[in-house]
């Protein structure tokens, strides 16, 4: 099993291990380059830079996406591991060359979505490898089954494990362990990686209205996590906001033919809707992965407890 090793701001460390609430996290780059050094499920570590040098923490790598800052600020939040958009900006600021200051919120960066993570006190911390050149600036793959991946990766384990907030996959983790051989553990997908995911299977796309302007679709829950959904793509749509706040308002619903539907309550309630029931009956566009596309139980699930008929 292979880990990844990248070089960390110890603010940003510092700003997240003090809110343990966060669940997943935006290890941002700044130059936007593309991530795909490890598969999903993967290690990922967090060495912290300059006078620390030592690994502060680690999590499961999710996914990668290349987004504008303010989409970044919008699917993350905090979890950017700053107090405000603003923060973030002046962040990366200090990272880049004057050009890219001048492109402000819409500058691209690379998002690597890391979830569940752990992170350690200064006292925990897990000395990085030996053979670490000071001239690493990205990254590096690491072997978790032998010499010194091996070291740092059942350190970090060891640590975790002690911790009372202990994810569940750092007990299967160890467990595995026992057998000898580190294995890849497929994480689920935070509410972020959701949202990515969904957007990336559709195309970015909203999947009634095949609407592109990124700031106005939504990665909308079919069957919502308080009622027992999960962050999979196949619980998940891709929509135009209007038609999201409608979605889960029950005005408008997605049958498990893949067609649109509106309600006429909504006619009824609001004298209007024109536009909208211009839509109905519509077939959906859909991914092109089969096995992302939504899920014919999810969208009953919503038909018959969330839509108000028509």
């Amino acid at each position: 099993m292979l880990g990844w090793v990248a070089p960390t701001d110890y603010d940003w460390y510092l700003f997240l291990r003090g809110r343990p609430e966060i669940r997943e996290v935006n290890f941002w780059t700044p130059g936007g380059t593309s991530f795909r050094a490890v598969q999903p499920g993967s290690p990922f570590f967090f060495k912290l830079k300059r006078q620390h040098n030592a690994i502060g923490g680690f999590g499961l790598f999710a996914r990668f996406a290349r987004l504008p800052v303010w989409r970044a600020w919008d699917v993350f939040g905090t979890a950017n591991g700053t107090r405000d958009e603003h923060e973030l900006l002046a962040r990366l600021d200090r990272l880049s060359a004057t050009a890219r200051r001048q492109e402000g919120r819409n500058r691209v960066i690379g998002c690597i979505a890391v979830t569940e993570p752990v992170f350690f006190a200064p006292d925990e911390w897990v000395a990085i490898p030996a053979d670490w050149s000071p001239n690493i600036v990205r990254g590096r793959v690491e072997d978790l089954a032998s010499g010194e991946g091996s070291r740092i990766w059942n350190e970090c384990l060891d640590r975790a494990a002690a911790q009372s907030t202990a994810a569940p996959w750092v007990g299967d983790a160890v467990d595995a362990r026992r057998s000898g051989k580190p294995i890849v553990v497929i994480p689920r997908l935070g509410q972020s990686s959701f949202r990515l995911a969904v957007l990336e299977a559709y195309g970015n796309q909203c999947a009634v209205t095949t609407e592109h302007s990124l700031p106005v679709i939504d990665a909308a829950h079919i069957q919502p996590w308080a009622d027992g959904g999960e962050h999979q793509v196949s619980n998940g749509l891709p929509l135009r906001r209007d038609l999201h706040r409608l979605f889960d308002l029950g005005y408008v619903t997605v049958r498990a033919d893949m067609r649109f539907a509106v309600s006429g309550r909504l006619r009824e309630e609001y004298a209007n809707g024109r536009v909208y029931y211009e839509l109905d009956g519509r077939r959906i566009r859909l991914p092109d992965d089969q096995r992302q596309l939504p899920d014919p139980r999810r969208l009953g699930w919503h038909e018959e407890h969330v839509f108000l008929g028509t």
